[in-house]
């Protein structure tokens, strides 16, 4: 693609690696596309929805005239497979943190497993988890976590479209979920837990899909800039 092809507008399709930030991502093509063809250094790119460090998968990325696209895209339903640990819980709701505390699971059949996925399915109430993005009096709420500030966290209503657990083998459950914007998977595993009558939290994530868009379709950040050639004099 020509730097006009850019500057026109392109949405990228990327699989985001584990312990990248979404924010890191984005730089890597932005540099790229800079130094390779020379594009204006205020040129626009953004992200259609961030994807934390501690996940995986498709992250959208939109150049030129198509950011203003981005919160069309943003609105439309996510695709996400992942693994809920059984048995313990953590401040973060995932790996990030440490486990604080550990409950039983020898009461957890198949019944109530099933009886629980069904009680997600549809409009939940739902709590950002406090290591989030969201602002809350001016801050970012992992920074008042990070401070050991204690803050009220207002329930948000979100919508599970699909839910479907595609492994079981205690304490772990693999699953596979549709939801709409704005939807934490990491509370849905504390949430999850808790309706186990016991904790769970997120040891893995990797978003498949937004909308129509797949990551089977993206392309690794990191091998991009083998697809992007400099512009011919």
């Amino acid at each position: 693609m020509t730097p006009e092809d850019y500057l026109n507008g392109q949405i990228l399709l990327i699989d985001k690696p584990l312990k990248w930030s979404s924010f890191q991502a984005v730089n890597k093509l932005k540099y790229t596309l800079i130094n390779k063809l020379k594009l204006p250094k205020k040129f626009k790119i953004g992200h259609a929805g961030t994807l934390d460090p501690l996940a995986s998968g498709l992250l959208i990325v939109c150049t030129g005239k198509f950011t203003k696209r981005i919160t069309e895209i943003q609105s439309q339903a996510k695709e996400y497979t992942g693994t809920f640990h059984i048995g313990a819980t953590t401040p973060s709701y995932d790996l990030e943190t440490e486990i604080d505390a550990m409950f039983p699971t020898e009461h957890i059949t198949a019944e109530l497993i099933e009886k629980a996925r069904l009680s997600f399915v549809g409009e939940i109430d739902q709590k950002p988890p406090v290591f989030s993005a969201i602002k809350k009096d001016g801050k970012r709420l992992y920074e008042h976590a990070r401070a050991g500030e204690e803050v009220e966290i207002a329930h948000r209503k979100t919508t599970i479209h699909e839910f479907e657990l595609t492994r079981i083998a205690l304490p772990e459950i693999d699953f596979r979920v549709v939801c709409s914007k704005g939807t934490y998977i990491r509370s849905l595993a504390y949430d999850f837990g808790a309706a186990l009558q016991s904790g769970a939290h997120l040891t893995a994530l990797r978003r498949t899909k937004i909308g129509e868009f797949s990551v089977e379709n993206a392309i690794l950040v990191t091998d991009f800039e083998d697809t992007v050639s400099p512009k011919q004099a």
